[in-house]
């Protein structure tokens, strides 16, 4: 903490002198501006927006379907991360445990059938994150933090995403930061209340004379999280900056962002007790384990052996967990050349992952997994932990279970993203009314480094960060190895990968939009290139060797005989382009000053990133697509839609249908059987999403829902899927925020519900439905001045996100990923 802390006060230190200096020499002459105390009383409903449109407008004057979040309304909300936040906005469907990283996002019933975000793309200041969203062991938000930097949060769902933004079909999420229009800032202690996590975050920011402005800010933050983990794993934080300088007709903006952080890279997969029937089934904490509060992490499970997929024996440390550092440098410009206005926005971004840990694959008692992986007449006893050296009995734990789980090291060295969105834009007088056109071109360059290797070891179910590692033998001979099961996946392949491959994207784009009285209408049009190239090599079923660890010449263990590896002379070249045309178009009727309507129909793209670089789908020695369906996946969608807006009230209802091709990976467990599959399928989702925000004097109600049907209408290789409902998708999802505010006091309350969904595609096992309550208060006793407590999951709801199986399974005992159980945070903010 000491070393990040260090470096922003000297960031602090170099900037803040240069600020009255500037202001000396600039003279200004300006009315009194907005302080950081005021801004963060308003309650600005003006939800005009920028994103995925040719220029910023009304949305009553325009065909999308758009939310925005203000700062005020963000901070109140409190959110431990990304995800909490996205939850409360309607369409999006978030699996998360309330985990800070790592978790998957959808919208409107498309499918969400690996892990990240693959048809939604999060931008920050108007550029994407990553291009991909869904990388292996990367999901978007590893790379976005929400801090006292953020300004609002824009949305925008179908429509114009398609043509506006490359790999976003679904939609956008865009972060924005502050900029300097507020002077002032603040700073802000927060801690958790059950496991003391600390955070620190603070703010500044103004203007520099007439014409320069600049914000910085950032936090830190440390401890063990919103589970028992038995260690600290969350340790990091990031620094913002960026400084404009306004012009006669434009600006000029340069920013830099630092991130380095970690976190918990699985606090996921948790044993849950299951029982009734598949259609009505009833889910239950194992004894001794909480699968609210406890995690499968373990102070007594820390650092195992494995093979890299480059060949080298390493030491895996899996407390280390996630950790994520990236250094981006950006640029954006405005300006007007005669009557067109022309923007460009670029930014260079440094980006690495680490992530090392586990994910629990089964969960079996210790009657069965042992002599499965043993052998009949096979032993257990403990490696590692409190009861080291003992035996393990059948009723371990009060519960008998164990899990075998997957040790991976994903060091992704290198996701650097390089991109450049230049657009001009004009109004022309047309026919009686305005036409405006715009054009641009939008170039990127993601590269996607990364090594993986898999270990597999088996542990007990222990709550509180007591699991401890096991040892299995066999009359006498050990069929593990200093606890490790195997030194490669249960799976036949797939244990290591090593690829070093970039996607070269060049994409121009053009939209028209005529408004002449109450009617407007328009389209837009975006072509796609993709110039794929590198190498992409992973381990075969037949791949696997014995390596000597304890130097005695023959096998000690039956894992000893169990490494993956990759043959030196093994292929692996990725050469392959794929050009796409992705088009929109709609038409608006603003019927009246409050009231408007709206139809549109898009068809976008989302091109394969490093999940499809398999040998099924690129052929290993020429590089070239064996399969090019494989890596286009395509999104047909049409929405209908009413707003209404006057002063404190709006209401949103829009109707829409879409259609997916999808092709994916995705992990299937049954039994004792762990199914990696390439996954080719259609699907069709058709509903309506409703969204209202009333405030009258001090009281205010936000409210959202979405309903969904969701089915697979073509599987490749099987039809025996075709018309069962996707997995995991609620048919309805619902969000409520109600809410007092006035000068002295904040209170409200933050519900989200779901109803009952499937666990798999097969459509047998359910999960039931939840809804979690959360509170938040603010308490101003002085000016400048602000108390604060969030309270999440208020009645402690087992609220399942996703379960593993796909049927009620013999043992009673799944896997599943749940949401966090309560937890309160206090906070104590000042400004000036």
């Amino acid at each position: 903490m000491s070393h990040f802390v260090s470096r922003f006060a000297l960031a602090a230190s170099l900037l803040l002198p240069a600020v009255p200096a500037l202001a000396e020499e600039q003279a200004p002459s300006k009315p009194a501006l907005k302080t950081a105390w005021e801004a963060s009383r308003e309650h600005d409903d003006n939800a005009t927006v920028t994103t995925g449109v040719a220029k910023a407008r009304d949305p009553l004057n325009s065909a999308t379907s758009t939310s925005v979040l203000r700062e005020p309304s963000i901070r109140r909300l409190g959110p431990t991360s990304v995800a909490e936040l996205l939850r409360t906005i309607p369409g999006i469907r978030v699996e998360t445990d309330m985990a800070e990283v790592g978790n998957s996002y959808s919208i409107r019933g498309l499918p969400l059938v690996g892990e990240g975000s693959k048809y939604i793309q999060f931008q920050e200041d108007g550029l994407p994150v990553l291009e991909f969203g869904d990388m292996s062991s990367v999901s978007i938000d590893n790379l976005v933090r929400g801090d006292l930097n953020l300004a609002s949060i824009e949305s925008i769902r179908g429509g114009s995403a398609s043509t506006f933004a490359s790999d976003s079909p679904g939609g956008v999420i865009n972060f924005l930061s502050k900029t300097g229009e507020v002077e002032g800032g603040s700073v802000m202690v927060s801690s958790g209340l059950e496991r003391g996590t600390k955070r620190f975050d603070a703010d500044y920011g103004g203007h520099i004379g007439n014409d320069w402005r600049f914000h910085m800010g950032g936090f830190y933050r440390s401890g063990e999280g919103p589970r028992s983990l038995g260690y600290d794993a969350y340790r990091g934080g990031q620094f913002k900056f960026n400084i404009t300088r306004q012009l006669t007709d434009g600006y000029v903006r340069f920013s830099l962002k630092v991130l380095d952080d970690r976190t918990p890279t699985s606090v996921t997969t948790v044993p849950l007790a299951v029982s009734g029937t598949e259609s009505d089934p009833h889910y239950s904490d194992v004894p001794g384990f909480s699968a609210k509060d406890d995690s499968l992490n373990s102070r007594y499970i820390n650092r195992l052996q494995q093979l890299t997929a480059r060949g080298d024996l390493e030491t895996l440390s899996l407390h280390d967990g996630t950790r994520v550092k990236s250094v981006a440098l950006g640029m954006e410009t405005q300006f007007q050349i005669g009557d067109w206005t022309v923007s460009d926005r670029f930014r260079y971004s440094r980006n690495s992952v680490r992530a090392m840990g586990s994910l629990a694959i089964l969960a079996l008692p210790s009657s069965v997994l042992v002599p499965t992986f043993g052998g009949p007449g096979a032993t257990a006893t403990y490696y590692s932990g409190p009861n080291a050296g003992q035996p393990v009995g059948p009723m371990v734990n009060g519960n008998g279970i164990l899990t075998v789980n997957a040790a991976f090291d994903s060091n992704l060295h290198d996701i650097d993203f390089v991109v450049n969105d230049l657009r001009a834009s004009r109004v022309f007088s047309a026919g009686g009314g305005d036409l405006t056109l715009t054009s641009g071109l939008y170039a990127a360059r993601q590269s996607i480094g990364m090594d993986l290797a898999v270990s597999t070891f088996v542990q007990d179910a222990a709550g509180n960060g007591n699991s401890g590692l096991v040892s299995i033998s066999n009359n006498g001979f050990p069929i593990t190895q200093n606890g490790t099961l195997m030194f490669r996946s249960i799976g036949p392949a797939g244990t290591v990968a090593d690829r070093d491959a970039s996607h070269t994207i060049l994409a121009p784009y053009g939209s028209f939009n005529f408004h002449k009285g109450a009617i407007s209408f328009g389209g837009s049009v975006r072509f796609d290139t993709d110039a794929v190239r590198g190498t992409s090599r992973v381990d075969g079923p037949g791949d696997v060797k014995f390596i000597d660890l304890d130097g005695n010449g023959v096998p000690s263990s039956f894992a000893e005989t169990t490494f993956a590896f990759i043959p030196a002379d093994k292929p692996g070249q990725v050469h392959y382009n794929t050009h796409k045309l992705s088009w929109s178009t709609g038409i608006n009727w603003r019927i009246a000053e409050y009231l408007s309507a709206s139809a549109r129909y898009s068809s976008g793209n989302r091109k394969g990133a490093d999940r499809i670089l398999i040998p099924s789908v690129v052929d290993p020695v020429t590089g070239a697509l064996i399969d090019p369906v494989a890596v286009q996946d395509t999104v047909r969608q049409a929405e209908v839609g009413v707003k209404f807006r006057k002063p404190g009230v709006t209401v949103n209802l829009t109707g829409f249908f879409a259609k997916t091709r999808e092709s994916n990976n995705q992990v299937i467990a049954s039994g004792t059987n762990v199914t990696y599959m390439l996954v080719n399928r259609g699907y069709r989702a058709y509903g309506a999403e409703f969204e209202a925000a009333v405030r009258q004097g001090p009281f205010s109600l936000n409210a959202g829902a979405t309903l969904t049907h969701a089915e697979i209408t073509a599987n490749s290789g099987s039809a025996g899927l075709i018309g069962n409902l996707a997995r995991h998708q609620p048919t309805l999802i619902w969000q409520l925020t109600p809410a007092y505010d006035d000068d002295m006091f904040t209170l409200g309350a933050s519900i989200v519900g779901t109803t009952s969904s499937y666990t798999q595609d097969v459509n047998q096992l359910r999960m039931p439905g939840y809804t979690t309550v959360g509170l938040f208060g603010r308490f101003r006793p002085v000016d400048r001045v602000e108390l604060g407590v969030n309270v999440s999951n208020l009645f402690n709801t087992l609220a399942l996100v996703s379960v593993i199986d796909g049927t009620m399974p013999a043992t009673g005992v799944v896997l599943g990923q749940t949401l966090a159980g309560r937890r309160a945070t206090a906070s104590i903010r000042f400004f000036y």
